[in-house]
């Protein structure tokens, strides 16, 4: 007996001091790294210490993920005893950025398209109060923001036809589409905490997103979680801004779920610009077995935000602050509740054939008092996009076939009334609107050699609007009007060449089509122009990439020639209303460059990056006539020639930061004509702080930062060809904003 107790005594002592110890170090550097998290497949979580080295207790084998800034993820299966783990720095190089672009998983290396992709860290430069800054930053992309959440989105183009909202750029999020069929997209109801990162296509990408000329946003909430999180944001700034969010993420077996709720509201910097939005997201991802997953997102927005209305040069000079003459005794605003939910579905019928397909439902009621009148709307929306992946081989060579199809059809009740101090009065006309899209496209990938991808894509599309006129006050005609457009194929050629491991080439031609949408052909005023035809263009494109070590550089240079360009005019009334322009040149060349000055360093300053960006967009107007006024010749409407930006990044090994912005717009032409430009500005933003990582399971940061530093008196998003001289729409003079973020892992 006495020997069974020596035993067990000497069995419970050895496993008492059984350790799996771990030291991580940079691969590269060989210096070990601090607060590397690791965790274990049961227990909790734990930070490596300044020598890099953490112990568990315990002797059988299981898998630990290791987990830090600045450093690709890792797992290893572990037992007892001492190891070594090499974590690899993130790098520049392109070849490791894989995007998902024409519905295609590969490095941006190997994409034979121009692709801009916006991160977490690109989010993080700025106050994360909207979208605007981040991707402001990138080549051949403008967000302009005429009042706070009130945005339009320009790539490799103008804002022609978007007065206000944005149009004829698609936006999937969650590869959801989340552009309505009618050819808008409430951006708006989005907080920036429901983006993780953000894939740009510039350029017409209709073979496999169908219609639109200028371009496709693909927008990803963050990524299935990994362990459990509790985290918190608060943040304030000038003219009454504050924001705070709660989240919660739980992971469970190979899923999990996450949950978000983001408050924001500002006063704002114009009289008539105040800004309230609540944000709820619930998103789940389930791993139901090797071969099918389902992800599903619910997102409940409530948005409210004022219109101050654009203002003369005069007004501007007597006080930019002011508002339109009548926008507050008018309540000149918008109030949006949206709810939007969705399902996806991936299932792999074995390792050459999978089917991804994702539907939705979402349902709207909007508001908009303005000076002229008082719209409601109320209506819902059904879509859904199938896609089915080939990976085969066609004379040894890799294969990959990509086909599918896209439907959406959206229903809304419109009444237009007048508008008597704020309040909706005597009904003027109500409709009933119909809106449907669909295609069906097909893309092959042929890797012709190891270095060249040959890729074709086509679609054929169709889409309807339906307006059944209810009732007309005027005395005008009711009934159903319908507008269709012919179906369209739209076909996409590409080649891309791998000059070596770390650079190539690609060129492109691709064409594109973008019907009106239903609030060009149904104006303010209750007219129909049903005569108004789709934009149908042409673009050539040819590009190089090049990602080696510490260098990042890409250029690409197109032409776009564009027919029946929509353009906007006002009416003495002050109602915006569309034609046709004849045709366009767009000619343009887009350049970046990014450079790691010091990455993963080992002394007091552990990374600092630069980086530029420079768009060139020399467009112009090839055969515009307008009564007596011809225009051809002139300028594009609403498009600066020239903008370059210029960025700073330093981090110190202390967790210190600093993000500096400096942003140069050329001058911008306001109207068709060419008489009236905004004058060239220089904006420069800032931001900096402090983040750490303590005990394994807490993550706090300190920030604060100023936007428009040198006090700039610029617009950011003018009117254009407006009635009455009222193109500017002041943006905020300079301001700052201060925050905390804490997060608790478990």
């Amino acid at each position: 007996m006495n020997k069974i107790f020596t035993f067990l005594f000497l069995l419970v002592s050895t496993l008492a001091q059984a350790q799996i110890q771990i030291k991580v170090i940079d691969t590269e550097t060989q210096i070990p790294l601090e607060n590397v998290r690791i965790r274990p497949e049961t227990g909790k979580s734990q930070l490596s210490n300044t020598s890099g080295i953490i112990a568990f207790p315990g002797s059988e084998k299981q898998t630990f993920s290791f987990s830090k800034t600045g450093y690709e993820s890792f797992s290893a299966i572990l037992g007892e005893g001492e190891h070594l783990i090499q974590l690899i720095p993130k790098s520049l190089n392109l070849s490791e950025i894989t995007v998902s672009a024409f519905e295609s998983e590969r490095p941006l290396l190997e994409q034979s398209a121009a692709i801009a992709v916006v991160s977490e860290q690109d989010f993080n430069r700025f106050n994360e109060t909207s979208l605007v800054n981040s991707f402001n930053t990138k080549a051949g992309i403008r967000i302009e923001e005429r009042a706070p959440a009130s945005y339009r989105i320009s790539i490799r183009g103008s804002s022609l036809r978007a007065p206000f909202g944005v149009r004829n750029v698609k936006v999937y999020w969650n590869e959801v589409p989340f552009t309505s069929p009618d050819g808008t997209t409430a951006l708006n109801l989005l907080d920036l905490s429901n983006i993780r990162t953000a894939e740009i296509i510039k350029g017409p990408s209709g073979s496999i997103y169908g219609a639109g000329n200028g371009g496709v946003v693909n927008l990803y909430s963050p990524a299935s979680p990994n362990g459990g999180r509790v985290s918190a944001d608060f943040m304030i700034g000038d003219f009454g801004m504050t924001r705070y969010r709660l989240g919660v993420s739980q992971q469970v077996g190979n899923g999990g779920f996450e949950a978000s709720y983001v408050s924001q509201k500002s006063d704002g910097y114009r009289e008539q610009s105040a800004m309230d939005r609540q944000v709820f997201q619930l998103g789940g991802f389930f791993s139901v077995s090797d071969k099918q997953e389902i992800r599903t997102q619910l997102l409940i927005s409530d948005l409210d935000y004022q219109i101050p209305g654009g203002l003369t040069a005069d007004q501007v000079a007597e006080d930019p602050t002011q508002a339109r003459p009548g926008s507050v005794n008018q309540n000149s605003s918008i109030s949006q509740q949206s709810v939007f939910a969705s399902i996806g579905h991936l299932y792999r019928f074995s390792s050459q054939i999978k089917n991804s397909t994702t539907l939705y439902l979402n349902a709207n009621d909007f508001e908009n008092p303005f000076i002229l009148d008082y719209k409601k709307e109320l209506g819902y929306g059904i879509g859904g996009r199938t896609k089915f992946t080939f990976d085969w081989k066609l004379a040894g060579k890799e294969l990959r076939i990509i086909a599918g199809g896209e439907y959406q059809m959206s229903l809304n009740d419109a009444q237009n009334f007048g508008n008597k101090a704020g309040k909706a009065d005597t009904v003027r006309f109500a409709d009933q609107l119909l809106a449907t899209q669909g295609f069906l496209f097909q893309q092959a990938e042929w890797e012709l050699t190891e270095d060249l991808l040959l890729t074709i894509g086509l679609s054929e599309n169709f889409s309807k609007l339906e307006v059944d006129r209810q009732i007309d006050a005027s005395g005008g005609p009711t009934g159903l009007q319908v507008k269709k457009f012919d179906p369209i194929l739209v076909p996409r050629f590409a080649l891309n060449y791998q000059l070596n491991d770390y650079s190539g080439v690609y060129g492109s031609i691709s064409s594109g089509f973008s019907p009106p949408t239903i609030d060009e052909v149904r104006t303010n005023e209750g007219s129909l122009n049903l005569d108004l035809e789709a934009e149908k263009g042409l673009n050539y494109e040819l590009g190089y990439r090049l990602g080696k070590e510490r260098l990042n550089l890409e250029a690409t240079v197109f032409y776009f020639k564009l027919d029946q360009t929509i353009t906007t005019y006002t009416n003495p009334q002050g109602v915006v209303l569309f034609r046709n322009a004849g045709s366009t040149d767009q000619k343009g060349i887009e350049t970046a460059i990014d450079y790691a000055l010091i990455r993963n360093g080992g002394g007091f300053i552990s990374d600092l990056k630069i980086g530029t960006a420079f768009t060139g967009n020399y467009f112009t107007f090839n055969d515009y006539q307008k009564g007596d006024n011809d225009y051809s010749g002139n300028d594009l409407t609403g498009v600066p020639p020239n903008t370059l930006v210029s960025r700073l990044d330093l981090r110190t090994a202390a967790g210190i930061y600093l993000n500096f912005t400096h942003q140069y717009v050329d001058e911008i032409p306001l109207n068709d004509a060419n008489t009236v430009y905004q004058d060239a500005y220089n904006l420069v933003n800032m931001r900096f702080g402090w983040a750490k990582s303590f005990a394994g399971k807490w993550e706090l940061e300190a920030f604060a930062g100023v936007d428009n530093l040198t006090d700039e008196l610029y617009s950011l998003g003018n009117d254009l060809n407006p009635f009455g001289g009222r193109y500017y729409q002041p943006a905020p003079e300079r301001n700052w904003y201060g925050g905390v973020k804490v997060a608790f892992l478990y």
